[in-house]
């Protein structure tokens, strides 16, 4: 015990022959394996023995600092990791330094950034050597912004790259984070781009988007346009000018905007075949008891049109409060639709994550006790669920119906099959990237490099 070291479930290391200073770890004695965030792994023979090289992303939520590793493979192991996946993973052996102590510890090379930290110590590294106190954090110090920044004084260069625009409302959301981290780490200058402060000049010779100060937005390469619903309008308008100009967009504005159309993207869907709960909609408070009829009855979903993220959803169990709620919402002069409610689902849906035709990730979502709608932003649980080939193509069908490059597609089982629930335009990337620990944000930027036809300079 004496010689022992007590540590918080922060600190600080350094990992001296893979030439990283300083590094942040989650300090997690219930995992036995040590992990380091790892990219681009390329495996290599050398005198007849197997290595690797990767590139390591110290820093959390910074794609500029990179340090390109290579190590001697120790192993190759199945690693099961705290969300329940099994990986095959590189096992590496270097020299961990902490607080003047230093020995070797064997790491797996995974790509952690769903993760958040970019190492994860494991007991196997810790035995007799280091005590944790979870309650605690940095027990050995912190560092500030200005002390890491010393310690890391080379930057990647973007020369080459593209030049993108983040078009969305908060740059703190983990989602947008995620896109500007993935694409800086690719080797793109992404600008995050506050819908309210672009504005746009209309003119036959020199069309031009501007940014507040008056900065001219035209050399842009591509835009990712993440528009909150009540930004539609204007944040469609400039997606639309962008597109206009010759900038490629990843979802049109026509696109984005018939999403948003929760009646009109029922309609569409429709016409090209894609299977939806049976649905009502009506003007007139007269023709209430009809409507309830249509979708058999109580009990039934009713969706405020406007209503996003599962506000605006209430479930009717009788028909006297099915007639209540519809009656009180007609009397605000609100529209709304009737939906059957698909009782043999259990409070989960589906999430598809959809990138250029292709199922990318997917994830069930489970309503919290009590209630009956799965968004994660009301308490849903999301969990890792190997989607159906009928459910794959479903939610293809439907991306295309829409004509998006990137959606997120929700899904419902039903004894009659799955059924299409929402086309979301501007899907986070939370929930799915801690479900699935996959690189969505990532795959996004490879889209846009597609689109372009761009390829990194080797």
């Amino acid at each position: 015990m004496e010689n022992k070291t007590i540590i918080g479930s922060q600190e600080w290391v350094s990992l001296p022959e893979l030439d990283i200073p300083t590094i942040k770890v989650r300090v997690d004695s219930g995992a036995k394996t040590s992990a380091l965030h790892a990219v681009n792994i390329q495996p290599f023979q050398r005198n007849n023995d197997t290595w690797v090289t990767f590139d390591v992303y110290p820093i959390q939520n910074n794609g500029k600092k990179v340090i390109h590793c290579e190590a001697l493979v120790l192993d190759k192991r199945v690693v099961k990791s705290s969300t329940g996946n099994r990986e095959n993973r590189y096992i590496i052996q270097t020299n961990l330094h902490i607080n003047g102590d230093s020995w070797d510890v064997e790491l797996s090379l995974t790509n952690r950034d769903s993760m958040g930290y970019r190492m994860l110590l494991g007991r196997e590294a810790m035995i007799g050597r280091l005590i944790v106190d979870p309650e605690a954090n940095f027990m050995l110090g912190d560092l500030s912004d200005e002390e890491l920044g010393k310690r890391y004084k080379n930057t990647i260069s973007n020369k080459g790259g593209l030049k993108i625009g983040l078009l969305a409302s908060n740059p703190n959301l983990y989602s947008n984070r995620r896109i500007v981290e993935a694409a800086e780490r690719m080797g793109h200058e992404i600008e995050f781009l506050n819908i309210r402060q672009c504005y746009m000049k209309l003119d036959a010779d020199t069309p031009e988007i501007h940014y507040r100060g008056g900065k001219i937005l035209n050399d842009l390469d591509a835009v990712i346009p993440r528009i909150r619903p009540s930004m539609t309008y204007y944040g469609c308008s400039l997606t639309r000018h962008f597109e206009s100009i010759g900038v490629a967009v990843l979802n049109k504005a026509e696109s984005i905007r018939q999403s948003r159309d929760k009646l009109f993207s029922l309609q569409l869907l429709l016409k090209n075949g894609v299977s939806i709960p049976t649905t009502g909609f009506a003007n007139s408070p007269l023709d209430t008891n009809d409507l309830i009829k249509m979708v058999g009855g109580s009990p039934l979903i009713i969706k405020l049109l406007e209503g996003t993220q599962g506000k605006g959803v209430v479930l009717a169990e009788t028909k006297k409060a099915a007639e209540s709620v519809i009656n009180a919402f007609k009397s605000l002069n609100a529209y709304i639709l009737v939906q059957e409610f698909i009782k043999e689902a259990n409070g989960k849906d589906i999430r598809c994550f959809v990138i250029d035709g292709k199922v990318v990730a997917a994830m069930q979502r489970e309503a919290p006790p009590g209630e009956f709608r799965a968004n994660i932003h009301l308490g849903g649980t999301a969990s890792l669920i190997k989607v159906t080939a009928a459910e794959k193509k479903l939610a293809i069908k439907a991306t295309k119906a829409m004509g998006l490059d990137v959606a997120g597609v929700d899904i419902i089982r039903s004894s009659k099959g799955p059924l299409l629930l929402e086309v979301n335009s501007s899907p986070g990337l939370e929930g799915i990237e801690t479900a699935t620990e996959m690189d969505i944000a990532a795959s996004m930027i490879k889209s846009i490099e597609k689109k372009l036809h761009w390829k990194a300079n080797k």
